[in-house]
């Protein structure tokens, strides 16, 4: 991988304007991209699944992992995915910033993961800016859910169905609302 893409850029965290001499590269992967969800979404074979899945993020997907279709992601490359994780139908990704869903993660339908996001400023706004999002082992992210860039949800946590994270979920607790707060605390053995 070259050095200093485009690409590279963002997962650096850098702010990319619309003038960018690479940005078109982001629209040309992204339709590269489509051809793979295409397949993969019309599949039926969860090995099949899996090894298109493979193809998209550019890393190899554990036979453990359990994907409904469909799923949708705008690039994939920077999409990472443990072991034993389950993503239930009709999610999102827009994972240019970045997404790592760590070992037993359930993600239920219609969830979306949001890497990216434009500034505020009108003169700015075709601006793409990147921050990571992070789901740490045995996260439970709810039906409906939106996580927003630069978040990271806590190991054993739970997104209640229906919310908007824009901050840090802390390990071991149940969020939820919009924007979400802490609903109570998970007890562990």
């Amino acid at each position: 991988m070259e050095v200093n893409t485009v690409f590279q850029r963002l997962l650096n965290g850098e702010i990319i304007p619309p003038s960018d001499p690479q940005a078109h590269r982001l629209l040309e992967a992204s339709f590269d991209t489509k051809k793979l969800l295409v397949q993969m979404n019309n599949a039926s074979d969860p090995k099949e699944i899996r090894d298109l899945l493979s193809q998209i993020t550019g890393s190899q997907i554990d036979e453990s992992v359990a994907v409904f279709t469909p799923l949708y992601i705008n690039y994939g490359k920077h999409t990472r995915i443990g072991k034993n994780v389950f993503i239930n139908f009709d999610c999102v990704f827009l994972d240019l910033g970045g997404i790592t869903i760590e070992d037993g993660v359930l993600i239920a339908p219609k969830v979306s993961l949001l890497s990216e996001g434009h500034p505020i400023s009108p003169d700015q706004r075709h601006s793409l800016i990147p921050k990571p999002i992070h789901i740490k082992k045995n996260a439970w992210i709810g039906a409906n859910a939106t996580i927003l860039q630069g978040v990271t949800i806590g190991e054993n946590s739970v997104v209640a169905a229906g919310s908007v994270v824009s901050n840090d979920v802390p390990d071991n607790v149940v969020v939820g609302g919009t924007p979400a707060k802490i609903i109570k605390e998970i007890q562990t053995i």
